[in-house]
């Protein structure tokens, strides 16, 4: 999965890393090292984060259409026959 990220926010992730790698694992981990961790996030975890999204979107969606539907159908105006 390709995911694009501004040079600012690789340099807070990168530092979230590291972060994280030292207040949970007491280990000073290198940029580079910092760099392939996330490599492995975008490559590995991040399509798997990317389709639950778009699951609970679609729902939302799909909430939301039905919601609409109910309203328009409320609004119909009943036929008379003659």
């Amino acid at each position: 999965m390709f995911i694009r990220l501004s040079k600012d926010q690789q340099e807070m992730i990168l530092a979230d890393i590291q972060r994280f790698f030292y207040n949970q694992r007491d280990e000073d981990i290198s940029e580079f090292e910092a760099e392939r961790v996330l490599d492995f996030i975008k490559e590995q975890i991040a399509p798997h984060i990317y389709n639950a999204a778009l699951s609970d979107a679609k729902y939302v969606v799909e909430r939301q259409y039905a919601a609409i539907e109910e309203e328009l159908d409320a609004l119909e105006q009943p036929i008379k026959l003659k």
